[in-house]
């Protein structure tokens, strides 16, 4: 008996036991949204053939039993934008989350003592977030700007959202009466 098919799946088994890396969940907030720049696949197959052609003449007949072991490796290579673009755009999208998110990093002092955070507190170190300040500090959102001057040009007109909707802290609610009886 042949045990080359067998031989080969268990010296695969060994390599996958040494080199293969356990599987970690993936953070999907900063990962790379499957911009991926090509694939690599390892197959391997058996194929079996099996025929009986029987003729009206015996010396026309014959058997056929034969095994055929194909080993192959495809790179696929995908069309589109090179992979030296697909990784600048998402080395920037990580670093446009890291310019947002350091400003709490930053102020977050005890995040610098804690040994789960060292990356990041690496990265955020030297980053200091800006601040929009061509807004005044007393305006309004535009909105409210525009429902202000709705209400003065039209003062007879009830809109939705002036009322308070939740009752004061110190509401006492009615106590429910039996109508049954």
């Amino acid at each position: 008996m042949d045990y080359r098919f067998t031989a080969l799946i268990i010296i695969m088994f060994i390599c996958l036991t040494l080199f293969a890396k356990p599987a970690y969940p993936r953070n999907e907030y900063l990962n790379e949204y499957g911009a991926r720049c090509g694939d690599f696949e390892t197959r391997v197959e058996k194929e079996d053939r099996n025929y009986d052609y029987r003729h009206y003449s015996d010396s026309n007949n014959y058997d056929g039993d034969s095994e055929n072991y194909r080993l192959s490796f495809t790179y696929r290579k995908y069309l589109g934008v090179d992979c030296k673009t697909i990784k600048e755009n998402v080395d920037l999208k990580q670093q446009l989350e890291l310019m947002k998110m350091c400003g709490r990093v930053n102020n977050n002092p005890s995040l610098a003592y804690n040994e789960n955070f060292r990356l990041l507190v690496s990265k955020c170190r030297g980053v200091t977030p800006t601040r929009d300040t061509s807004r005044p500090e007393n305006s309004k959102s535009s909105w409210d700007e525009l429902k202000d001057d709705y209400k003065k040009e039209n003062p007879d007109i009830t809109i939705m959202g002036d009322k308070i909707l939740m009752p004061p802290k110190n509401f006492k609610l009615p106590i429910p009466t039996n109508e049954t009886e």
